[in-house]
């Protein structure tokens, strides 16, 4: 009996979906995200923190996020084994987050095969047109009551 439950909770903990929150700077809205999604998930998923800085990555880690790396390579390591990537639009773009998302970063972001939700928030020169302005609180809300519930309901 005590093998079988061992087990099934092996089992269940490789089925957990990764979701994988990357930012930087002070990991502000890392940590908000991750916030919101253990209220919401609990332990059903697995929250990795991938912070472009050691800051960041421990402010993501004290929201409670199941583990956490900084860095380069930590962040492009990870991002192929991710069932989500949640970030804002910058994780995407080289060399914005005042240069803390490198070339290496925004490619694997971006040829990851997980699913991307970016907030449509940026310090560059970019603008995305036909986004209106939602203050940061609702548009995390919006995320993860319209984006997350359906991607989870689909399993």
């Amino acid at each position: 009996m005590g093998i079988k439950f061992l087990m099934k909770k092996i089992d269940n903990k490789s089925a957990l979906k990764r979701i994988c929150v990357i930012d930087g700077q002070g990991g502000g809205i890392g940590s908000t995200v991750i916030k919101k999604l253990k209220y919401l998930f609990g332990e059903t998923v697995e929250i990795i923190a991938l912070g472009t800085n050691a800051i960041a990555t421990a402010q993501m880690l004290k929201a409670k996020a199941n583990r956490g790396a900084s860095g380069e390579n930590a962040i492009v390591q990870t991002v192929g084994r991710a069932d989500i990537i949640i970030g804002t639009i910058g994780i995407i773009m080289a060399h914005s987050m005042m240069g803390e998302v490198t070339p290496r970063v925004a490619e694997a972001v971006s040829a990851s095969p997980a699913k991307k939700l970016l907030i449509p928030l940026s310090q560059e020169n970019v603008e995305i047109v036909g986004i209106t302005p939602i203050p940061l609180p609702h548009l995390i809300e919006a995320l993860i009551q319209e984006n997350l519930k359906d991607f989870y309901d689909e399993s």
